[in-house]
């Protein structure tokens, strides 16, 4: 769920704009060293659940509209070079900020502990986690498929000239999908610290299989996030009982068979790469 979060975010914003954004998983970081500091001042994980995707979800909209926006128009390239020095310099603003070791992020009281769950014990933690991937996956599909907003994403996934002659403000759409990615990030970076700490390389680690979610699902495509994820999530889970000296390496050759497969992911629309 924690990859679903990640990558439906990143998903959704190569969909419709067709950015392909390096930064995405510095901002799951930061959304994370936020988090831990918001819950250390309050005391209220969900306070720091509920409020901090809007703190980095304003970062986003200042990165689109100052920084991307005037590279539409461009070879794609200046775009990936853009969101790639842009997670370099996060990088190295958290590290100013916060310091180079890794931060505890400590669990609330009502979700230590763990939970019966047929012949074993579960961590009431992860038990949590999975809801909130599955309310968030929800809330985006609603969002997507029963508003009026969510119609002009996905018909600018599919012709995004189509929806300008229209009248839509595609720009205003851009900076709204691209807020809303970046929050996703930030609800998945506030989930992940209780449960693996809070550390300045854990965005780049994301984004590597972030990127490999997505490629396996389909890039732009919602429900390809979530069949990617949930792929790259039990693989990684057998294969540490089972295979523990290459679990890494399983989520990439499934990534390779998939690419040689059906290049356009499994729910992918063929012409995604051609937006």
């Amino acid at each position: 769920m924690l990859f679903f979060l990640v990558a439906s975010g990143l998903s959704l914003v190569f969909g419709l704009m067709g950015v392909v954004n390096f930064a995405h998983g510095s901002l799951y970081m930061i959304g994370a060293y936020v988090g831990l500091t918001v819950f250390d001042r309050s005391a209220l994980f969900l306070f720091a659940l509920l409020t901090v995707p809007f703190i980095i979800a304003g970062i986003g909209v200042v990165m689109e509209y100052f920084t991307l926006r005037p590279l539409y128009d461009r070879d794609p390239i200046y775009q990936i070079l853009l969101t790639f020095g842009l997670a370099l310099m996060f990088d190295e603003g958290v590290r100013v900020v916060w310091g180079l070791n890794s931060l505890s992020f400590g669990r609330p009281e009502w979700l230590a502990g763990a939970i019966s769950l047929a012949d074993g014990q579960f961590p009431r933690y992860r038990v949590f986690v999975i809801l909130l991937g599955i309310v968030v996956s929800v809330g985006l599909y609603l969002f997507l498929e029963r508003t009026r907003f969510g119609l002009v994403v996905r018909a600018g996934t599919n012709n995004r000239d189509m929806v300008e002659l229209c009248g839509v403000n595609v720009k205003r759409a851009f900076t709204i999908v691209f807020a809303v990615g970046a929050g996703m990030a930030a609800v998945a970076g506030v989930a992940a610290g209780p449960l693996f700490s809070v550390y300045p390389a854990m965005g780049s680690e994301m984004i590597i299989e972030a990127f490999a979610v997505v490629v396996i699902g389909g890039l732009g495509s919602f429900r390809g996030s979530l069949v990617g994820a949930l792929a790259v999530g039990l693989l990684q889970a057998f294969g540490n009982y089972y295979l523990v000296s290459f679990s890494s390496m399983l989520v990439f050759a499934l990534m390779i068979v998939v690419l040689l497969v059906r290049p356009h992911g499994l729910l992918g629309d063929p012409e995604a790469g051609h937006t």
